[in-house]
């Protein structure tokens, strides 16, 4: 292990600079941060220049921060030799893939004491940014005001089709490029990252200490959850990627992170850099109704029941539990997000906020001929498309929900189903390929699949869809449970469960052997999982989607231009983005005071070995009582699990890493607060916190409870003062409010 001592210059105008507890809202470029945000960063306490986060021709932050699998979470480089820290989430299906009755990897935890217990992740890869480059001029070449949106998008398509097709012919590096539409198709650019194939698992905690406090605690501060995981990349002689081999080796990042064991403080400066994925900062007032009536109630009535249906059978079975797991879990996060979002959207009316900016477009976009021949529609389309998918709105989260991932047969059957029809191509290359993707469906759906379980989720969520759902917004097999099934689904169930070649591992892979259309056009579940499909897609009318896509760019647009000198982020949409803001407590409701740490002392007040969320293992509780805290200790002699700060994150932020303002690690993002769920759509500077672990626990779970000091050993520890190094291990002996 180095320990490396620095002891920064700190500008004058940093000291006399009087710290808030404001969260900073934006989601901001790298390529923008230069023009638009390096004063304001250096204003609130940035010790270091944009290009130090961005560079394109050195190395630089954004090198140590990584996407993973596409987008799903994001994670960062903290060794010379391609360690990666994310949080346990983002690798929850990993450890579980790793995971049976005979070794729990989720309850019992796993760390490789050395590299050769490392393990592989079938499926997983990790993205590096290489650089961002303004394609909009290009993109919008050949567009006209006078299009309609059909040719406008023709024309588009056309520019990226024959720019993707330069990018791909110049590629020497085996880079991947793609195109990102911001500000409602206003702006393109082109990303370019390198791609890492070979990931394995290094560690990760038990689902004690990495999900302590489970659903009950979910988007909730106070938080005690040490959510965190780590990998490592592994890549070829020539450190390029390459697919899993034994004599891959270590990559040698261009740039990991040093790691601050100095804490957090009030007012101190934090800096996030990820991939968030989606936000509706420009939600329109009539799209807010739409959520809070329709769209937001509909989401979370349909997962309760399937998080119930779920929870029955595991609970019963542990390997059902394991199986399960990540799917449970993945579908109680935004079921409980949507709940608060709601929450949120009324207690501080953000339709009302909504409707007094559009009152002022409207005023601004009427102001001259010029403006309202430009914008005076905008505003019009936006109401139109929203009245005319009010009627559908509802069936359509059923027919996603409860159709589409509500049962695992519905959409491993619209999988199989549309890939399928190359059996018959008469093509032998094409029947090889499509035999190949068949197989890899199988593997991927069969080992984290139980029957039982997954007929009672059929059963329970279309019967549900059925009851709820006016007739004619139905999926067409819905009609044929009527017709031969006297309307039950349980019976239509029942023969399907009973007869599909879907339902049973064997049976799917003999039909791969010895494919048969009659038999795959006969299939129950490929005829209900269709009928779904067709239904989901096909409620959208072309008229109300041009309608919707028009309006809101040239809102967006117009918005823009109205206030020329304000700095406009545009909304997430899995792009690297740099968000910053202050440490800070806040207070959630009259009379309430959130402080901005929670220590240890949290976990053994919460412990409640009776309540699967809130279990301390035996020895968790006995290093906890012993206060054995060692170098991880702070100032004060706590051991401080996590903190929150006023920074603007997302989903897909999951795992990215808080850094100071030296950009060093202090910490990992992992959740948003309750009572600022409403943020995706409209950020609250008062209530608006990140909730992250602080790395200080993360590197003591590792050490101290897992005894993984060969990954210690790794890292560059970095403490801003020699003096201050702490002792090993802290004295104060009964930690507060805990008895036995």
């Amino acid at each position: 292990m180095k320990h490396i001592f620095s002891i920064a210059f700190i500008a004058l105008t940093a000291i006399l600079l009087v710290p808030t507890t404001q969260a900073q809202e934006g989601m901001w470029l790298m390529h923008t941060l230069e023009e638009i945000n390096e004063e304001s960063m250096q204003n609130s306490g940035f010790r270091l220049d944009a290009d130090d986060i961005y560079d394109i021709n050195n190395a630089s932050l954004k090198d140590a921060i990584i996407r993973l699998n596409g987008g799903s979470c994001t994670a960062e480089v903290i060794s010379s030799q391609g360690l990666v820290l994310t949080n346990h989430h983002c690798a929850y299906g990993a450890i579980q893939g790793f995971s049976s009755p005979e070794n729990d990897y989720l309850t019992d935890g796993f760390f490789a004491l050395s590299k050769d217990q490392e393990m592989n992740i079938e499926g997983f890869e990790v993205s590096f940014l290489v650089r961002i480059d303004d394609i909009t001029d290009r993109v919008l070449a050949n567009v006209t005001k006078e299009m309609n949106e059909d040719e406008r998008n023709e024309a588009i398509q056309t520019s990226q089709n024959e720019i993707n097709s330069e990018y791909a012919d110049a590629d020497v590096d085996g880079y991947q490029y793609e195109v990102k539409s911001f500000y409602y198709g206003n702006e393109f650019y082109m990303f370019i990252y390198n791609t890492y194939r070979d990931i394995r698992l290094v560690g990760a905690p038990p689902e004690s200490v990495g999900k302590y406090g489970g659903d009950t605690d979910n988007w909730m501060w106070p938080r005690h959850t040490g959510d965190f995981s780590m990998l490592r990349i592994y890549a070829d002689a020539d450190n390029n990627p390459a697919d899993y081999s034994e004599s891959n080796v270590p990559y040698t990042p261009k740039r990991h992170l040093k790691i601050s064991m100095d804490g957090v403080d009030q007012g101190d400066f934090t800096m996030v850099m990820g991939y968030p994925g989606s936000t509706d900062r420009f939600l329109s007032s009539w799209g807010i109704e739409q959520a809070l009536a329709l769209y937001n109630p509909s989401v979370v009535d349909v997962r309760d029941l399937k998080l119930r249906t779920m929870k029955e059978h595991m609970d019963e079975d542990l390997g059902v539990r394991i199986q399960y797991a990540a799917k449970y879990a993945q579908t109680a996060n935004y079921w409980k997000y949507y709940i608060g979002q709601s929450k949120g959207l009324k207690a501080l009316d953000v339709q009302g906020q909504k409707e007094a900016i559009e009152a002022r477009f409207s005023s601004w976009a009427t102001s001259s001929p010029e403006l309202e021949a430009e914008y005076g529609e905008a505003l019009n389309l936006i109401e139109a498309y929203y009245a005319a998918t009010d009627a559908t709105a509802k069936s359509d989260v059923y027919a996603l929900e409860a159709g589409l991932i509500g049962s695992d047969i519905t959409l491993f059957a619209v999988r199989f189903g549309r890939t399928a029809p190359g059996l018959f191509s008469g093509d032998a290359d094409q029947i090889a390929a499509t035999k190949a993707r068949l197989s890899g469906l199988c593997d991927d759906f069969f080992k984290d699949y139980d029957m039982a379980t997954d007929r009672d989720l059929f059963i329970n969520l279309m019967t549900k869809y059925q009851t709820d759902i006016a007739p004619e917004n139905l999926p067409s097999f819905f009609a044929n449970v009527d017709k031969k099934y006297k309307g039950s689904i349980k019976r239509y169930a029942t023969k399907m469960y009973a007869n599909s070649f879907l339902v049973n591992e064997e049976s799917a892979r003999n039909f791969i052997a010895n494919p048969s259309e009659k038999a795959l056009n006969k299939d129950l579940a490929v005829n209900a999982a269709m009928s779904i499909l067709e239904t989901y897609f096909g409620s959208m009318e072309s008229d109300a989607q041009d309608k919707f896509d028009r309006g809101y760019r040239l809102f967006v647009k117009g918005l823009r231009e109205m206030q020329p000198n304000k700095a406009f982020y545009p909304d997430a949409n899995s792009t690297m983005r740099c968000t910053y803001g202050p440490v800070g407590d806040y207070s959630p409701a009259d009379a309430v005071q959130y402080d901005f740490v929670t220590t240890a002392n949290g976990i053994l007040q919460k412990m409640d070995n009776t309540d699967p969320e809130f279990v301390v293992p035996a020895k968790l509780e006995e290093l906890l009582m012993s206060r054995d805290y060692g170098q991880y200790v702070d100032e004060s002699g706590e051991l401080v699990i996590c903190f929150i700060h006023g920074t603007d994150i997302t989903g897909g932020n999951s795992g990215s890493p808080v850094m100071n303002a030296n950009g060093d690690l202090i910490g990992l993002a992992f959740d948003g607060n309750w009572e600022a769920m409403s943020g995706d759509i409209a950020f609250e500077p008062s209530l608006q916190r990140t909730i992250s672990v602080d790395i200080r626990y993360v590197l003591w779970i590792v050490d101290k409870f897992s005894g993984a000091t060969n990954i210690i050993d790794e890292l560059d520890l970095v403490w801003e003062n020699e003096a201050v190094e702490p002792s090993e291990t802290s004295t104060i002996s009964d930690p507060a409010g805990y008895k036995e």
